[in-house]
């Protein structure tokens, strides 16, 4: 795909019980990502310390259960990578509290969802709130999250920017790929809609850039062309950040496309170039 333009580029909270659907519920945090467990099999303190030593790539920064009062382990850790500092909530010290749900599914067999799980949920730390779709913080918790995927019993891991649910090992390989240079895994991180009208847009795009995608009807006559176009331009804007300007594609098929921000500037449009 050739592009051409200008660009410029601690309150804690257990997640629960998850039935028959998951919803990742609208009030959920900005940036946050929660691993979900068969009922009763969430991992605790000593699970996430024994990772962390074995992974090499994060620490742990605070643990409830050694560095507070006595007999304080309230289920939850801080972890920190590079400088960075994450809560995870929910471990297994801490009562199951209310359901989310899952919209989109990647990777995940048809019986996902018919047994009863409990979640623990990884976000941006307090002092990291006003900056959580700072790029730089949503790469980290990525990153963790895919080195929380490696946990015993993990079922799928949910990116609740994109109200995603994909299988561990797929989220896993698609993010420390992209971590160590590959292709932004958009189907995982954000997630592809289908509207109405015909169009097709993204969801969770802008957790990294703040701005989502919009695929004009007339270029999502093929769903699944329209699918790898976006992907491509997902990745492309991944890299290059939030657009202010009009940018020219051409795609994969060799015809112009345009990709320009529309209104606030909170959506960025690709439309067809007319003969």
């Amino acid at each position: 795909m050739v592009v051409s333009g200008h660009h410029h580029v601690r309150v804690k909270k257990g997640l629960g019980s998850i039935a028959s659907a998951l919803r990742l519920e609208s009030n959920s945090p900005v940036s946050a990502v929660s691993l979900l467990f068969p009922a009763g099999e969430r991992p605790g303190a000593p699970e996430i310390r024994a990772l962390a030593a074995s992974s090499g790539r994060f620490g742990i920064s605070f643990d409830s259960a050694l560095d507070g009062d006595a007999d304080a382990d309230e289920g939850w850790v801080e972890l920190l990578v590079n400088g960075l500092t994450f809560d995870l909530t929910g471990l297994a010290a801490q009562p199951v509290g209310p359901a989310e749900l899952c919209v989109h599914r990647f990777g995940l067999g048809e019986d996902f969802g018919q047994q009863p799980m409990e979640a623990i949920t990884l976000m941006p730390g307090p002092h990291l709130c006003a900056g959580t779709t700072m790029f730089p913080v949503v790469r980290c918790l990525a990153l963790l999250a895919a080195e929380l995927a490696s946990l015993a019993g993990v079922i799928a891991v949910a990116w609740q920017p994109a109200r995603a649910c994909s299988a561990p090992d797929l989220f896993r390989r698609g993010v420390l790929g992209w971590i160590g240079g590959g292709a932004f895994p958009g189907l995982g991180l954000t997630a592809l809609v289908s509207n109405a009208d015909g169009s097709m847009q993204s969801e969770g795009l802008a957790a990294f850039t703040g701005q989502e995608l919009l695929l004009d009807p007339d270029l999502c006559g093929d769903r699944a062309e329209a699918a790898k176009i976006a992907l491509r331009v997902l990745n492309w804007l991944v890299e290059h950040g939030r657009i202010d300007e009009q940018f020219s594609f051409t795609s994969p098929g060799g015809e112009p496309l345009t990709l320009e921000p529309v209104d606030n500037s909170a959506m960025v449009r690709l439309w067809r170039v007319a003969h």
